[in-house]
């Protein structure tokens, strides 16, 4: 038996096989394109069968994404430390700015800088991700969000802020492949972008009320 708290010997080839295929994803789409790239050759490069890969995803588009679900889960976990006070799309602003500047400080475990700069340069390069990546709405957000108004997942005013501020972070971030307004592509670059769209939008709603 293994210690208290400490995956056993079976989880803990899951979890190596599931980060290899993730990593072998990512190297593929990256050395000829998301296109080119099946399901396949993923799985070859693993090292397992087509048959294991679908144990761990269902699709190409799941592997890949698997780089959105990094970065979505430290930003639920932030969005839990704000209070509950702060508007809900100021706190959704903090809580990505909070997530990605501890990602460019090296402080946030299981997130690089180099993990968030190939999720821009892999989804963003690719129509089909760019489109799965706006729609992709993580249960865990829902739950945090219907938490925050006070409400269930299934309130229209969930689906309402989960689609605007998708837009603001399309707009902000959706065309980042590659170093721009003097700063290397990464966490810090999107928290530029994200501070600058938030401000528009802000600016842009001010006169609704």
């Amino acid at each position: 038996m293994g210690e208290i708290g400490r995956p056993g010997l079976r989880e803990r080839k899951k979890r190596r096989t599931r980060a290899t295929l993730i990593d072998a994803a990512v190297q593929l789409c990256l050395e000829q394109g998301y296109d080119n790239t099946t399901v396949e050759q993923i799985a070859a490069a693993a090292e397992v069968s087509p048959r294991t890969f679908s144990r761990y995803f269902p699709t190409k588009d799941a592997v890949v994404l698997t780089l959105l679900d990094e970065l979505v889960e430290r930003v639920v976990e932030e969005l839990a430390r704000i209070p509950f006070d702060v508007p809900v799309f100021e706190a959704f602003r903090r809580a990505h700015v909070n997530v990605l500047g501890g990602v460019a400080a090296g402080g946030v475990p299981g997130l690089s800088t180099e993990r968030i700069v190939l999720m821009l340069r892999i989804v963003n390069s690719t129509p089909a991700l760019k489109t799965a990546a706006t729609d992709f709405k993580p249960r865990a957000t829902l739950d945090a969000l219907a938490e925050r108004l006070g409400t269930d997942v299934e309130d229209r005013r969930v689906a309402l802020v989960t689609a605007v501020w998708a837009s603001i972070i399309v707009t902000a971030c959706g065309d980042l492949v590659e170093d721009r307004d003097g700063l290397e592509l990464g966490p810090e670059l999107m928290v530029e972008r994200i501070s600058e769209s938030f401000r528009h939008f802000v600016e842009l709603t001010a006169d609704l009320t």
